[in-house]
């Protein structure tokens, strides 16, 4: 052919090579090699010109084309003709410097042409790349690389001109400045110098032998010095690994001499590089070229070298390991003792004037107080001695003695450590003994009162213990003995010196705060009993601005000293306060004052603390109607100010803990100042909700495990208090603080015991007691039944608690609200007690407590109660009822823990309730009391139910009206229970209302919403246990269940969208509860008298429900429920589809439900796309294991084939075509009956019914073939019809008349065959290519129902599942047609065979492996027709069944044969191959080329004018842009392939 064709192929493919695949670009390339084999000229030339008209293609594909033009140079070289070399050169030369950058696959490959023209044509090559290698300018790399490679590919060819390149190339060197360009300067220099040393060792094969190592000796030498002294220097390691690598080549071609001369410096420098590279291969390298050549001149310079190059070489740096050191700690031992001193003072005479003023300086430095007790001792006998010598001799002025302690801190002294009586070998009793030996000297007028008063404090120490002295008793008697001092020396000068010394020595105790804190209070003392309000001011101020506040013991003794000092000094105290707070010292700012200044915001925090403990002290020990005037307005906003801070303007409240005890400890003591006062009940308190608010937001931050602060007690009594001043609280806040202080309470984990080993008991009960005046003052606020109900309200949660001490806790508290109720209760007039059932039913149950004492309590909570109600009708308060009075008789037996005893007991109790217990307080009680049912406590429990149940069988006659209610309230709290007991008295007790009134529960029952829970479904249970109740209950729910239409249309809102349908409410809950009787085991004789009805309603009942939708607000519960994984589901056909189970394994059929569930029947049912499928199978279990029923079941559906439901007539028609693929309607003699009846069925208008008639007809084949001889041509007749449908818009008729006809066609009589034989094949060929409707979205079949229209919905998916049997059922029928004709085929039908040749072989590839298996059965059919024995051995062998297909083996030998013996098949092989190049299928269409492309790779080329070339190019050029990458990939090796016809 012209050389345009291979120049067309050329470019179709060019084209293609911008494919994105890599696979399809590689294809590409390797057809353009193909060419190249062939017509290299043409194809190179195609190439070159296509890359010059394409000028801005992308340099990733101008690459690709390059290496397709490399590799067919590489193999055709010589084939090569000059003018095509130069254009290549050319084009190479241009290509591989178009741009500057460096190193780049287009470059390469440019290169690569370059140099592959060059093992031919060197000199037109050297030309070309020389004229772009100009003196004085730097070449580009891509130049200097193709020298390089030149110099490698072609040796012989490249060395002449050598010199002349590198004396080009020398003052390059000196001009490249960027590391990459160095990097290909060595990389040439590398290459050149090996080229010559190839060159040189094979002289005798050199074009000139007469080229010397001299001539290039010069230049190397040059270009080595510039690489090793400037370059190898350089900072790129990627150079200088460049460097080194020419270095050795290049050491080869060094002058002998020069080489000499630079080994001293070569060989280090070579040997450095081991230290700067991990990588050390071509450093290696590099250095065994250098020691070559200088063994090769016998260099003596290598002999100074070798230490250090083996020391280089072999050495490994060693590392040491670290030292460690072990450090001592000096520990430092200090004791003191004084106790010998003691022993001196006792023994020595005339020690005394030496001993007592030296001992008297150790008494009150602090460091000695460990040598306190012997110091006083010491002390009190010097002071004995020198009493002996004469009272002036005893009498010391120790105002006179500079170093020795005044009378004042004397005094102080010794009170603060007596504090601690015991503590330091019981200093306290020698500390007052001191004191009184000394009184004359602290002064004169405490002489006669200390004599009496210190052997008093004595007396009291010797009648205690360290274990039996309370410690707060014993402060306040040395409190007292302070005061008395005071009072008795009347002297303001001396109380405010001692006051100074006080305050002197407080910081002393900083490491004792208990004495710290007893100090404080002395000094309160001291003050209040001072006259001089300066001092006393002056003296509040400096504590304020010196106490500890990091110690927290220091707080409450800071504070008793205010509020000790404010009982004389009310206003003083409350000013310094106040000055105190507006000072900065409570800002968090850079300026806090003074000594404030290192102090953080923890710190500032426990300021806070102290003060508002020193307003709580003030509150609680000044006088209360000072304190009156100024709570508000003082006390409480200058505490609330220390509470809480301002950021931004922002009210901040601390989270302190320490904080909030204060705060709360504080207010309770103003509230019980408040009410402390005789002005308390006219005092109107305007903050009181906000103090009961705050309280409340304490006690609900309180931890819950243990009981650890007094915050909750305290925080209750300051609301008690609180509670009984005006104004009255609202509603609201009344319930929240009612809320809030039981949970803290009843919620307390129970601990005996504290970590710290006291019992938090006396807590606990001190908060409880707390509680109980809390509630009682509230509740006295509203003695009225409401009143009561609320309280107890509040109560409820916790008497129903699931925690034993939360009940117990509970119970007593109502018992004792209960009693304070009725002894406060005064009734004028009579009034119902409304609420009695309500609160009789909340506590009846508990008489069955886990607990004894709490049901003993339960028990007085009823007397009580029913005491109440006598009271409310107007009996007096001490009229005792006999009948009540019946209810403490009853208390010992609920001691007993026998269960039976127990609950006999709870029956009584309910036999009194239900005496006393007014009518209409009956519903209320008993609604209560299933409450009780879901009780935590399972004796509660059962005692509810037995309770319940006894009024029902007492009083049931009445509840009538109620049972609807009823029947709600118990199915709602069996939801929320759980306990084993609970639902069978449950269900007892629904049998006994329904036994008395069924129509009424039944119908409650059906009200239930769905789904139903496990408790409904148990209730529906209940209703079988009696035979003639269970009939009723199934008629009256088959009755409901075909009252209404099964489903209604529903439109969608969208144009367009087709309608669905929506399932009716009553039928769908009638199902339900329908699968809820049948599903008891009781219900087995009803289901056994109405089995046939039951399966023909329910069947039908399911095939109604195919496709139909929840109702709306039903499908919320259903997504809802996903996530819990409910037993069953709500959807229509799967609650029709359980209840028909439960229909057959109640009725005896357990084989038929086993069958089913084994097969998957039953899920196949509650699908659309599976339905029919699951009538099938349920048809075919009943003829295997229920064969006796299938008469009346039968009868029954043959009357539903006119239903008007067309999924009605579907569901039946499969059901008995089914049947006819069993031998049982022969036993049964149904055969002649079915068959009549499905004939009939044919003109049907429902196209799923005609389906589903020829299926039945064929099933003949497989439960009676012995019959289908004699009904042949009827069947036939039948499935040609099919075949014909004009009313099957899909096709589903025709294929299964299809697959029915590959079912009979062994079995009818041959000339029966032969009639419709060319008409099948005719008819089915078609369907091979059925590959899809290309439809979006659903189609539908409308069934004529009445006025309405009924929709069945078949997905796309389904559709292309149908599409698939379509091809598989055609080419298997054509496979049994040929095996039919073996050895009789006529021409014509002979045609039709090579016409399916071509969809055969491609659909061999089909992507449904069922196809392909039809295939390969038809393909083996077909060849016995062909006769041909090399194709049946080819089919043999590839297409046996199991075996793997390999096709591109398989296609290119069927190819060969088939063009060996049927050469002129070619054209219209190819013509009808080219259908398939627009196959849906992209596997077929990758097929198609293929084929093509072997049918032309073993034609023979005068076959050539069969095919029209022109229009297959254009069919693969179009493949090529295939959005499948397996396509275009064939398609351009097919076109590689068309150049045999070239």
């Amino acid at each position: 052919m012209a050389e345009s064709y291979v120049e067309k192929l050329s470019f179709t493919l060019l084209d293609a090579i911008t494919d994105k695949e890599p696979v399809v670009q590689e294809q590409v390339c390797s057809a353009l090699c193909s060419l190249g084999e062939a017509r290299p000229r043409e194809m190179l030339r195609a190439c070159n010109e296509y890359l010059r008209q394409h000028d801005k293609l992308a340099q990733p594909y101008r690459a690709l084309i390059l290496r397709a033009m490399e590799m067919v140079l590489s193999s055709h070289i010589h084939q090569l003709d000059k003018d095509t070399a130069s254009i290549l050169i050319l084009l190479a030369s241009s290509e591989m410097t178009r741009t500057k950058g460096l190193d780049c696959d287009w470059q390469r490959a440019a290169s690569s042409v370059l140099v592959a023209v060059g093992k031919r044509f060197i000199n037109q090559v050297m030309e070309e790349v020389l004229g772009r290698f100009q003196p004085g300018v730097l070449p580009h790399c891509s130049v200097l690389q193709t020298l390089a490679s030149l110099s490698v590919s072609n040796a012989f060819g490249m060395v002449p001109f050598l010199p002349s390149i590198l004396s080009t190339m020398l003052p390059m060197l000196g001009m490249a400045k960027q590391d990459a360009l160095r990097v290909v300067f060595c990389c040439a220099l590398q290459h050149f110098s090996e080229s010559t040393l190839e060159y040189l060792a094979n002289l005798d094969q050199a074009p000139d032998p007469t080229v010397r190592r001299d001539a290039f000796a010069a230049d190397i030498f040059s270009a080595y010095d510039i690489l090793f002294h400037h370059w190898l220097q350089s900072r790129d390691a990627k150079l200088r690994l460049a460097v080194v690598a020419a270095l050795g080549p290049m050491s080869h071609l060094l002058p002998s001499e020069k080489l000499e001369e630079q080994l001293p410096r070569l060989l280090p420098g070579v040997l450095s590089l081991y230290k700067k590279h991990a990588e050390t291969f071509h450093v290696s390298k590099s250095l065994g070229q250098i020691l070559e050549a200088a063994v090769s001149v016998g260099s003596r310079t290598l002999e100074v070298q070798l230490d250090a190059l083996l020391a280089t070489l072999h050495t490994q740096p060693e590392k040491p390991g670290p030292d460690g050191e072990d450090l001592a700690a000096a520990d430092s031992v200090r004791a003191v003792s004084v106790r010998t001193l003691y022993l001196v003072s006792t023994t020595v005479d005339r020690m005394s004037d030496v001993l007592w003023p030296y001992l008297m300086e150790f008494l009150v430095p602090v460091p000695f107080t460990e040598a306190l007790t012997p110091l006083c001792r010491s002390l009190v006998h010097l002071a004995l001695k020198r009493q002996e010598a004469g009272a002036d001799a005893f009498l010391v002025q120790l105002e006179a003695h500079a170093t020795l302690p005044s009378p004042y801190a004397v005094t102080t002294r010794l009170l603060v450590v007596s504090s601690h009586p015991y503590l330091g070998d019981r200093r306290g009793a020698a500390s007052l003994r001191l004191l009184g030996v000394m009184r004359q000297s602290i002064h004169p007028l405490l002489a006669q009162p200390w004599e009496t008063a210190i052997p008093l404090l004595l007396e009291h120490l010797e009648a205690h213990t360290e274990e039996t002295l309370s410690l707060q008793e014993w402060e306040e008697k040395l409190l007292m003995f302070l005061r008395d001092t005071l009072a008795v020396v009347s002297d303001d000068t001396w109380t405010c010196q001692l006051s100074l010394e006080m305050r002197k020595q407080l910081p002393s105790y900083n490491r004792v705060p208990q004495e710290k804190n007893f100090l404080y209070k002395c000094l309160g003392t001291a003050l209040a009993a001072a006259a001089s309000r300066e001092v006393v001011r002056k003296s509040l101020q400096e504590l304020l601005g010196a106490a500890s506040y990091q110690q927290q013991a220091e707080h409450e003794g800071l504070a008793s000293c205010f509020g000790i000092c404010a009982t004389a000094h009310l206003e003083d105290t409350l000013t310094q306060l106040e000055d105190f707070i507006r000072s900065d010292v409570l800002r968090k700012s850079s300026g806090i004052f003074s000594i404030f200044k290192d102090r953080g915001e923890q710190e500032l925090e426990k300021v806070k603390s102290a003060l508002i403990l020193c307003y709580g002290h003030v509150a609680a020990r000044a006088p209360h109607e000072l304190v009156l005037a100024k709570v508000e307005s003082e006390v409480l906003r200058n505490m609330f100010q220390c509470f809480s801070t301002k950021v931004l303007g922002i009210k901040v409240e601390t989270k302190d803990p320490a904080l909030k005890l204060c705060l709360v400890q504080s207010l309770c003591m103003v509230s019980q100042a408040i009410c402390s006062s005789v002005q308390a009940s006219s005092f109107c308190f305007s903050r009181k909700a906000e103090l009961v608010a705050q309280m409340m937001e304490f006690i609900r931050a309180e931890p819950l495990d243990s009981l650890r602060t007094p915050l909750r007690k305290k925080a209750m009594l300051a609301c008690t208090h609180l509670v009984s001043l005006e104004p009255a609280l609202e509603e609201q806040a009344r319930a929240d603080m009612i809320r809030g202080c039981l949970h803290s309470v009843m919620a307390l984990v129970p601990q005996p015991d504290r970590e710290d080993g006291g019992s938090q008991e006396p807590l606990y009960q001190d908060t409880v007691r707390a509680l109980e005046d809390l509630l009682a003052g509230l509740l006295q606020r509203d003695m009225t039944p409401r009143g009561l109900q609320i309280m107890v309200e509040h109560l409820s949660p916790w008497i129903k608690s699931p925690k034993g001490h939360e009940r117990a806790r509970a119970l007593g508290l109502s018992t004792r609200l209960l009693r304070h109720f009725r002894q406060h209760l005064h009734v004028s007039a009579l009034v119902p007690f409304h609420n009695l059932g309500l609160l009789v039913g909340l506590f009846s149950p508990r008489c069955a407590d886990l607990c004894p004492a709490t049901r003993q309590q339960a028990v007085d909570c009823v007397y009580t109660l029913l005491y109440l109600q006598l009271g409310h009708e107007g009996f007096s308060r001490d009229y005792r009822d006999d009948v009540a009075e019946r209810l403490l008789g009853l208390k010992d037996g609920l001691v007993h823990p026998d269960p039976a005893t127990l609950f006999h007991t709870c029956h009584s109790v309910a036999q009194i309730i239900a005496k006393r217990l007014p009518p209409d307080q009956l519903i209320s009680l008993l609604l209560t009391m299933f409450e009780g049912l879901g009780d935590p406590d399972k004796n509660c429990s059962r005692a509810a139910t037995v309770m319940i149940n006894c009024l029902l069988k007492e009083r049931g006659s009445a509840l009538l009206e109620k049972v609807p209610e009823i029947v709600s309230v118990l199915r709602s709290k069996l939801q929320e229970t759980q306990g084993e007991h609970i639902l069978p008295a449950a269900q007892h007790g629904l049998y006994l209302l329904a036994s008395q009134h069924c129509a009424a529960v039944v119908s409650s029952l059906l009200g239930s919403p769905l789904p139903f829970d496990s408790h409904t479904c148990a209730l529906w249970r209940a209703l079988a246990v009696q035979p003639s109740l269970t009939t009723q209950v199934l008629e009256l729910l088959l009755e409901k269940m075909s009252r209404d239409v099964p489903f209604k249309e529903s439109r969608a809102f969208l144009l367009g969208s087709s309608p669905h349908r929506v399932a009716t409410l009553l039928p769908l809950v009638a199902t339900c509860a329908l699968y809820e009787v049948l599903s008891a085991p009781a219900s087995g004789t009803a289901v056994l008298e109405l089995y046939p009805q039951l399966l023909v309603a329910l069947l039908l009942r399911v095939s109604c429900t195919v496709g139909v939708q929840l109702p709306r607000n039903l499908q919320v519960k259903e997504r809802r429920n996903t996530g819990t994984a409910p037993a069953r589901s709500l959807e229509p056909c799967s609650s029709a589809v359980d209840a028909l189970q439960a229909l057959l394994l109640r009725g005896g059929s357990q084989d038929v439900a086993q069958c089913m569930q084994l097969e998957g029947g039953w899920e196949l049912l509650r699908t659309s796309a599976g339905h029919e499928e699951g009538v099938t199978r349920l048809a075919s279990a009943m003829a295997r294991c229920a064969g006796p029923r299938l008469p009346l079941v039968v009868k029954a559906l043959v009357c539903t084939q006119n239903s008007l439901y067309e999924i009605q007539r579907v569901t039946s028609t499969a059901f008995l075509a089914e049947l006819l693929s069993s031998n049982v309607v022969n036993d049964l003699m149904l055969l002649e009956s079915l068959l009549d009846n499905l004939a009939a069925r044919q003109k049907d208008s429902s196209t799923s019914v005609r389906r589903l008639v020829l299926r039945g007809l064929a099933n003949v084949a497989s439960g009676s073939p012995d019959k289908v001889r004699a009904h042949g041509p009827q069947l036939l007749t039948a499935m040609i019809s099919g075949l014909d449908d004009r009313d099957d818009p899909h096709g589903l008729v025709a294929l299964e008349a299809m697959m029915g006809l590959a079912r009979l066609l062994d079995l009818v009589a041959p000339w029966d065959l032969r009639l419709v034989l060319l008409h099948t094949v005719i008819r089915i060929r078609p369907f091979f290519d059925s590959e899809g409707w290309h439809l979006t979205g659903t189609h539908s079949y409308r069934l004529q129902e009445g006025q309405g229209e009924e929709h069945c919905t078949v997905t796309g998916q389904h559709l292309r599942q149908e599409k698939v049997e379509f091809r598989e059922a055609s080419i298997r029928l054509f496979g049994h047609l040929n095996k039919a004709c073996h050895g009789d085929c006529e021409e014509v039908f002979l045609e039709q065979v090579v016409g399916g040749l071509v969809p055969l072989l491609l659909h061999l590839q089909d992507p449904q492996a069922p196809v392909a298996s039809a295939c390969r059965f038809a393909l083996c059919m077909c060849v016995p027709n062909l006769e041909c024995e090399e194709l049946a051995a080819t089919f043999h062998k590839h297409l046996q069944e199991g075996r793997s297909l390999h096709f591109g083996e398989f296609l290119n030998s069927t190819c060969k044969h088939l063009m060996h013996h049927f050469p002129d098949l070619l054209g219209r092989l190819v013509s009808t191959n080219l259908f398939y190049f627009k196959s849906t299928l992209e596997e077929v269409r990758a097929a198609a080329p293929m084929l093509t492309g072997f049918l032309v790779l073993h034609a023979e080329p005068e076959q050539q004018p069969q095919v029209d070339l022109e229009q297959l190019i254009a069919a693969l050029q179009l493949l090529l842009r295939d959005p499948a990458p397996g396509v275009r990939e064939k398609s351009a090796e097919t076109l590689g392939r068309l150049v045999k016809f070239a």
